[in-house]
């Protein structure tokens, strides 16, 4: 029972100094490091913007070709329904080009 009484005043004591470690910086903090941070967070984001861009293109180009030669294969065997591969083909390429160039340049980013 005395242990317990303990424990409960030690906590009761934690609690009531963490406030007081917290509140004693309040006045001498100094924020204008934070524009700093956000300008180098920007650069770090446009960078890997960059690179993202340069993985989706390499995946686009493995996948168109790959569906091209679905579609050749499809046009040499007889196979019905290689218009819709066709247009699929196209559609994915219109939409790289459209997320790639158009997108970042609506939103003001040179990439």
């Amino acid at each position: 029972m005395i242990r317990h009484k303990v424990i409960k005043i030690i906590c009761v004591l934690h609690i009531m100094l963490i406030p007081c470690s917290v509140f004693a910086k309040s006045g001498s903090v100094n924020y204008s490091w934070g524009a700093d941070a956000l300008a180098s967070m920007h650069d770090f984001v446009v960078t890997m913007m960059m690179y993202v861009q340069y993985i989706i293109y390499a995946a686009a180009g493995i996948f168109a070709v790959i569906s091209a030669f679905q579609i050749y294969i499809k046009m040499n065997s007889g196979e019905d329904g290689f218009v819709k591969h066709v247009l699929t083909l196209f559609g994915a390429c219109l939409f790289i080009i459209g997320a790639s160039l158009v997108l970042p340049a609506f939103f003001g980013y040179r990439i």
